[in-house]
C-alpha cells in the first residue's frame, strides 16, 4: 500500500538554519571554530572595445596553499563573466545559480542577457543572506548598451566603476590602476595593466599567488585565457636528494621479549548441533 504522507522536497541553495543555534551555544560558553582566512586578488577594467577581468590562481586554507591553479573567473553567460573572492565554494555556488537563472531568462526572451540583470540578481540574492555568503565579486560583460563593470560585496551592495579590485590583494592592485589607468585604452594596453595589477597582488599578498588568468570580453567574442602568465615560477632543484640503500648504517639491533602473565584460562565445551 502506498504511503499517503507527502514527502517534503529538499530545499535548494544555501541553508543557514544553524546560525541561531550556534548563537545560543556561544552565549552558553561554547567556543565555535574560527573561519579560515582566505586570500585572492581579482580585478577588472573597461577599455575601448569591452571589459577585461583578471584573477590569480592560489586557493588557501588559513596558512595552507590548497590549490595552486584554482579557477576564479566564473562563467555567467556567453557575454558575462564574474571573478570571485572569499570562500571558493560560496563563489562557485553563487555564480552557478545566477548563471542558470540568466540562461532561463535568455530562453524566455530570446536575446542575450544584460549585465545589469546579472548584477540585480546577484545583489538581491546576497542581500537576502545578509553577508553570510562569503562571496565578493567583480562582474563584467558587454551587452547591447556597451561594456559594464560592477563590484558586488557579500552583503549585497554594488558599485559601477571603470576599474575595480577586490580581495586581500586589492590594495596593491588598486595602486597600479590608480597610477596607470586611462580612459579608452587599447586592448593590449588594458591587458598589460590588468596583468600588472594582479602581479602586484600576487607579490604583495601572501594569500594570492601562482598564475595570472585573464578574460577579454568584447561585443563579438569572449577570450578566456587560463594561465596567461606564470607569475611564480617553480624553482629548479639544484641537487639530488636520493641516497643508495645502506648509506645510513644500522648501529644497533635489539630484540626484547615481552613477558606476559596469564591470569586465568577457561575452555567451555559447546554442544554440536546435529539436527
Amino acid at each position: 500500500m502506498a504511503s499517503t504522507i507527502a514527502v517534503e522536497l529538499p530545499r535548494s541553495g544555501f541553508s543557514f538554519e544553524n546560525c541561531k543555534r550556534n548563537l545560543i551555544l556561544e552565549n552558553q560558553g561554547f567556543t565555535a571554530p574560527k573561519a579560515y582566512k582566505t586570500g585572492t586578488t581579482i580585478a577588472g577594467v573597461i577599455f575601448k572595445d569591452g571589459v577585461i577581468l583578471g584573477a590569480d590562481t592560489r586557493a588557501t586554507e588559513d596558512t595552507v596553499v590548497a590549490d595552486k591553479n584554482c579557477e576564479k573567473i566564473h562563467y555567467i553567460s556567453s557575454n558575462i563573466y564574474c571573478c570571485g573572492a572569499g570562500t571558493a565554494a560560496d563563489t562557485e555556488m553563487t555564480t552557478q545559480m545566477i548563471s542558470s537563472k540568466l540562461e532561463l531568462h535568455r530562453l524566455e526572451t530570446g536575446r542575450k542577457p544584460r549585465v545589469c540583470t546579472a548584477n540585480r540578481l546577484l545583489k538581491q540574492m546576497l542581500y537576502r543572506y545578509h553577508g553570510y555568503i562569503s562571496a565578493a565579486l567583480v562582474l563584467g560583460g558587454v551587452d547591447s548598451t556597451g561594456p559594464h563593470l560592477y563590484s558586488v560585496w557579500p552583503h549585497g551592495s554594488t558599485d559601477k566603476l571603470p576599474y575595480v579590485t577586490m580581495g586581500s590583494g586589492s590594495l596593491a592592485a588598486m595602486a597600479v590602476f590608480e597610477d596607470r589607468f586611462k580612459p579608452d585604452m587599447e586592448q593590449e594596453d588594458a591587458m598589460k595593466l590588468v596583468q600588472e595589477a594582479i602581479r602586484a597582488g600576487i607579490f604583495n599578498d601572501l594569500g594570492s599567488g601562482s598564475n595570472v588568468d585573464l578574460c577579454i570580453i568584447t561585443k563579438d567574442k569572449t577570450d578566456y585565457r587560463r594561465t596567461y602568465q606564470e607569475a611564480n615560477l617553480k624553482g629548479v632543484r639544484q641537487g639530488s636528494y636520493t641516497y643508495k640503500r645502506g648509506t645510513s648504517a644500522v648501529l644497533k639491533t635489539e630484540v626484547k621479549k615481552i613477558e606476559l602473565e596469564v591470569l586465568e584460562t577457561e575452555v567451555r565445551p559447546q554442544a554440536m548441533d546435529t539436527d
